[in-house]
């Protein structure tokens, strides 16, 4: 995640959120208590909360993922985009930082949309494909361990309808993926995904350098 989008000066950045963020009050203020945390950089921008909120409203989307929910904010983009009866399930394994983000759910008024699964993905992801959800879900943002993108991308895209979307974060990794020189486990992983997708026929793509680089894939 990044807090802020990658390589932008500071007058830019500030243009951008007077300009292109609506946040509401309880999105400006999880975002202030994330911010006074460990780990806060872990948490995505403002404007790339709006962007996925506009992607979310743009296809229609009812029934949504989120692989990787640290503190909520992103989980309460989605949410709050999504219809009265919409669904969000996401994803993690940290019951006290998710906690954080339940406060400002309920204040939001969106609580009854996500439902929050406290264990590993794969087992969440794998026990909706057991319950016959493929192909049922509109939405998908994946956030996590880096190493696990793959396994959590193949899955999302089995749970994902034609016409569903995935949203991939973190795919530029602060520009380690175009430095040969960059050996980490993590760099790795996101290179190989990055090069997977590209070359994936069963989605249209992009690659977006908003936040820390933010991938999108539609399913075919």
């Amino acid at each position: 995640m990044s807090r802020r989008s990658w390589n932008l000066d500071e007058q830019i950045a500030r243009y951008i959120a007077a300009h292109a963020v609506r946040e509401s009050a309880a999105l400006a203020e999880l975002r202030a208590a994330t911010a006074r945390l460990p780990y806060a950089g872990m948490q995505i921008s403002p404007e790339q909360g709006q962007l996925m909120a506009l992607l979310v409203q743009a296809i229609g989307a009812r029934r949504a993922l989120e692989v990787g929910t640290f503190t909520g904010y992103s989980a309460l983009w989605v949410a709050a985009a999504l219809p009265p009866d919409g669904k969000l399930v996401c994803c993690d394994v940290s019951d006290e930082w998710t906690t954080v983000g339940r406060e400002f759910w309920a204040r939001a008024g969106v609580a009854h949309k996500i439902d929050l699964r406290i264990a590993p993905a794969r087992e969440t992801l794998d026990a909706l494909l057991a319950a016959g959800e493929a192909g049922t879900y509109d939405f998908a943002f994946i956030d996590a361990d880096k190493t696990g993108y793959d396994a959590y991308y193949e899955r999302c895209l089995a749970l994902a309808r034609p016409g569903g979307l995935i949203a991939i974060d973190n795919v530029l990794w602060g520009g380690a993926v175009a430095d040969p020189r960059k050996r980490s486990a993590d760099t790795l992983a996101l290179r190989a995904l990055n090069d997977k997708i590209h070359h994936d026929e069963r989605v249209t793509m992009a690659m977006v350098p908003i936040g820390d680089g933010l991938t999108l894939a539609l399913k075919r």
